[in-house]
């Protein structure tokens, strides 16, 4: 007894070769080229130093150049695992996601009967070829030379045509082939008004449709009638032709594939045959049906990254955002998609015709990552412009990602998420670009006003010179603490992402851990990334040894409050910060020398009055900002503004 014909076939091509004996060897990365499926190892039936062991994974064989081993996955399994063919197609199968049929008596015999369609479907190709030579396709070979095939390309696409009557049923039928088999292989139908037998494909353009192995299969037939409710039209399903597990110019396109060719994925078959004209020779379609997982399964054995070319319009845009969600369940490491969007209005066919292969190739090399793609579905033409907006956008986002079951992509989709999420969100300004010189007077402004960014007078940077030094302390402390406890750094992550760290090492730190946020390991991932150097300079800072969060062992309550204490701070001081700025800028250079002592003083005070905020004994009072700061600090920052205040009133002229 033997397993249904068409079992063993579906499970060699849901497994990846390279993956089953992955398991057992290491590769030569040398000698391997992951991209294109073309693996080296050591073999693992005989001891040897070299790496003479080849998988081919996109053909699905392995074969040795010492010991001449040879087989596929099943045979592999069997000879590793020492077990019988089905114990090996039973572990195989386990790993697919199979379940494996009973046994079946009759395998043979359905096995024949297969042999006998396949032989039936390739006279129905060579009739169809032959009728499109006749007067009555005369309007079909119009419509192709409308669309740019020649001749020799309709040869080589096998490309037919099935007259509107006394079609292939009748030729068959002739030819003394059980009707049976006709019918059996998707050729003809019973009438449901009981008038016998009828063809199925009539007065259409035939487009032969080939399995990975070159039989042929089913037809996809194009109306000749513009007015027809179904332009295309498929086989149905049969023992040979599955739609959701076939791609159209498989065979051919995988060889591409294996030479380099980028694995591009087109709409349907005229898409198809104009790209591969084109020189885009490893193209496929599904067939008449959106892509399925098992036809997504397919183009990963081809190609690691293959490229969904849709048109720029409505339908292709939808079909495109279905591909999404049936892959991101799917995602493996270094298998995933990219989209090439077609402008709107035009297909593949028509852009190659009106802009030539150039332009093609420019819009595949454009292609953007499927994460792009799946930002811009929940957020173009969309307002979020309230908290409620953003924190739908938020669920929405998170349930997508929650689909991908591989952790390691999950976690990084989900900082490009929050990169792209920062981008749309975050409300920093770009920094001024600092001049030198004198202000220049704008007339065309309030004559009081200078067109200018802030100068590097004495003044001004007697004013930066302390608040940098401020926040750089600051965002140490606030750095520090959220590595030493990063248990609360979900609470504080949007505060996160809107710190301006100055420092060059602060960025580094801020941004791994926006990376990393819940990383269970965040150390070991930062050293990874950046190395040991900028934690052991961070934490050997005295104002960092000496903060509470730091000094009381991590303790989650104590680093919240500093955090939040820190980061209002923060935010209170950059705030003075821009307002001292402005009221400097407005003073222009009419200031005198003890006007500007007098400002650089009040600024030392300020700067001094902030130092020690670790101080458990200082006594603190609240800003006008609402930010607390010690009662010095505060005292101090009003002094400099009554100073600002003062040069102000004394510089503008009497109305």
């Amino acid at each position: 007894m033997s397993l249904p014909p068409g079992f063993l076939d579906e499970l060699r091509n849901r497994l990846s070769l390279g993956q089953v004996v992955g398991r057992k060897v290491m590769w030569d990365t040398r000698k391997s080229n992951q991209g294109k499926g073309d693996l080296w190892a050591s073999c693992p039936f005989h001891q040897e130093k070299s790496a003479s062991f080849h998988v081919d994974d996109r053909k699905g064989f392995y074969y040795c150049f010492g010991c001449h081993a040879k087989g596929d996955a099943i045979s592999f399994v069997r000879e590793t695992e020492n077990v019988d063919f089905m114990e090996a197609v039973k572990i195989l199968a386990a790993e697919a996601g199979m379940t494996v049929p009973d046994r079946d008596p009759r395998a043979q015999e359905k096995a024949d009967a297969r042999t006998v369609l396949v032989d039936v479907m390739e006279q129905a190709v060579q009739y169809h070829r032959l009728q499109l030579q006749t007067a009555a396709a005369a309007d079909a070979r119009d419509y192709l030379d409308r669309r740019g095939l020649s001749a020799e390309a309709q040869a080589r696409w096998e490309i037919g045509f099935a007259p509107a009557s006394g079609g292939v049923l009748e030729q068959m039928s002739a030819k003394g082939i059980d009707q049976k088999l006709i019918v059996a292989a998707g050729l003809a139908a019973e009438s449901d008004r009981g008038s016998g037998l009828y063809n199925r494909f009539r007065d259409r353009i035939m487009f032969p449709i080939r399995d990975a192995r070159g039989r042929a299969i089913g037809f996809g037939g194009r109306a000749m009638d513009p007015n027809h409710p179904a332009k295309y039209y498929n086989s149905p399903e049969t023992a040979l032709f599955d739609k959701g597990r076939s791609l159209y110019n498989h065979g051919p396109a995988r060889e591409a594939a294996g030479k380099g060719k980028p694995l591009v994925v087109a709409e349907g078959y005229m898409d198809v045959i104009a790209l591969s004209e084109a020189g885009f020779t490893a193209t496929v379609a599904p067939l008449g049906t959106a892509i399925t997982e098992d036809q997504l399964r397919l183009m990963w054995r081809m190609a690691p990254e293959p490229i969904i070319a849709l048109d720029g319009d409505t339908a292709g845009l939808r079909a495109a955002m279905r591909v999404i969600d049936i892959a991101l369940p799917l995602l493996e490491a270094g298998q995933s998609l990219r989209f090439a969007l077609m402008p709107e209005g035009l297909d593949p066919d028509d852009l190659i015709k009106a802009q030539g292969a150039g332009a093609m190739q420019k819009l595949l090399d454009q292609a953007i990552p499927m994460v792009q793609l799946l930002w811009q579905r929940e957020t173009e033409g969309r307002n979020f412009d309230s908290p409620e907006r953003k924190a739908a956008l938020d669920k929405v986002l998170r349930e997508k990602i929650k689909l991908i079951q591989d952790p390691s992509i999950r976690s990084h989709y989900g900082q490009a998420i929050k990169d792209m999420r920062w981008a749309l969100f975050s409300n920093r300004k770009a920094p001024i670009a600092r001049k030198t010189g004198g202000a220049k007077w704008n007339p065309r402004q309030d004559p009081w006003k200078r067109d200018v960014s802030p100068v590097a007078t004495s003044r001004s940077s007697a004013l930066a010179a302390g608040t940098a030094d401020q926040d750089h302390l600051r965002e140490a402390v606030i750095l520090a603490t959220l590595i030493a406890v990063p248990a609360v750094m979900p609470e504080f992550e949007t505060a996160l992402e809107q710190m301006e760290s100055r420092d060059p090492m602060h960025r580094d730190l801020q941004g791994c851990l926006l990376r990393h946020l819940g990383a269970k390991d965040l150390r070991a991932l930062i050293v990874h990334e950046i190395g040991e150097a900028p934690l052991e300079k961070l934490f050997a800072q005295n104002h960092v040894a000496i903060s509470p969060a730091i000094r009381r062992g991590g303790d989650p309550e104590t680093a919240r409050l500093c955090l939040a204490e820190e980061f209002a701070k923060l935010a209170a001081r950059r705030g003075q910060a821009r307002e001292i700025e402005d009221a400097v800028e407005d003073l222009g250079g009419v200031a005198d020398e003890g006007l500007t002592w007098r400002l650089a003083q009040a600024t030392a005070a300020v700067d001094q009055a902030g130092r020690g905020d670790n101080d458990d004994k200082a006594e603190y009072a609240i800003g006008a900002n609402g930010a607390r700061m010690k009662k010095e600090e505060k005292n101090a920052f009003e002094l400099l503004i009554e100073q600002i205040s003062f040069a102000k009133g004394r510089d503008r002229p009497k109305s």
